[in-house]
């Protein structure tokens, strides 16, 4: 058993980069040689050990208004085929990682939680990280990403009665952008998706259905980026408030969500060649989701091994 400081290190290394690449980095720093599957085992081991600090961590302070985001992205997932030899029929395929952060308005650092589970687990988690950020029975909740029906039922189900969830402006401005070269004239599509998003920046919806509803075509047609524009619109018109966030100074895009995908998952969990067992993934989404909310001290102050 190596020590607890070394296992620090390794799991530090192991984190951040590939298991070989890690052990070279620690004989390169420490003049150890440590094998690879060494690091590899004691990384999944805490990663798979240190989602329980998230239970002893104190909540920040009570938030007058919490920002929240969920959303899925897709990570790598191997299982091992029949037999002795796992590698024989293995099946490779991608599974969605749930991950969701919340951070009080008059803040820049969100809490993050993530999950390989259910829906119904992404959604205690979204709640769990919202508590952590600060929400309490008076805050008011803004919550801000795609129209997935499973991220707005679940917004709903937690914070429904305490706060609203817009659909990401820059999401509904694809839809809009896809319309435009049906809709305006050649050469002016741009002015055309501009008139609509400051349309939809006032809250003027009707208007900007009425623009679409003009030119959508027959259902029987191969391409409707017309009417799947009006449908997406039409069916989320109660979370399109964008006049309402922008007077309160929050966001009317789901870019924290974005950027933790990239820093919290994509960064180590979806090199090239990297393929994980759902066991093995599980634990390094909880490692790399509690080195985002700083709780690396917190972790190693209580492992006694």
């Amino acid at each position: 058993m190596y020590s607890r400081r070394l296992q620090r290190v390794l799991v530090d290394f192991g984190a951040e980069s590939a298991f070989a690449p890690a052990s070279h980095r620690v004989r390169e720093h420490y003049g150890i040689e440590i094998p690879v599957s060494a690091v590899r085992d004691c990384t999944l081991r805490h990663g798979k050990a240190i989602a329980v600090v998230a239970e002893e961590i104190k909540p920040r302070r009570n938030a007058k208004t919490i920002v929240t985001e969920m959303d899925g992205s897709m990570v790598p997932i191997v299982q091992a085929g029949s037999g002795s030899d796992g590698r024989k029929g293995k099946t490779v395929f991608w599974r969605e990682a749930r991950l969701c952060c919340a951070r009080s308005a008059q803040e820049v650092e969100p809490v993050y939680g993530v999950t390989l589970g259910t829906v119904e687990l992404a959604g205690w988690l979204w709640r769990q990280t919202a508590q952590l950020a600060g929400w309490e029975s008076k805050t008011f909740v803004h919550g801000v990403g795609d129209g997935a029906s499973w991220i707005v039922d679940k917004f709903e189900e937690n914070f429904g009665e305490q706060g609203n969830y817009l659909i990401d402006f820059y999401h509904v401005s694809e839809y809009l952008s896809a319309a435009a070269q049906k809709v305006a004239h050649p050469g002016k599509e741009q002015q055309w998706q501009r008139r609509q998003q400051g349309r939809l920046l006032n809250n003027r919806v009707g208007a900007v259905l009425r623009s679409l509803e003009k030119h959508v075509e027959p259902a029987k047609n191969a391409e409707t980026p017309v009417r799947t524009a009006h449908r997406y619109l039409q069916e989320r018109r109660e979370h399109l408030d964008y006049a309402g966030a922008r007077q309160r100074k929050l966001p009317i895009g789901s870019g924290e969500i974005e950027s933790g995908h990239r820093h919290v998952i994509q960064h180590r969990l979806k090199i090239a060649g990297g393929w994980w067992t759902e066991r093995n993934m599980e634990s390094m989404l909880q490692l790399r989701a509690a080195r985002a909310n700083n709780w690396w001290d917190a972790y190693w102050a209580k492992t006694r091994n």
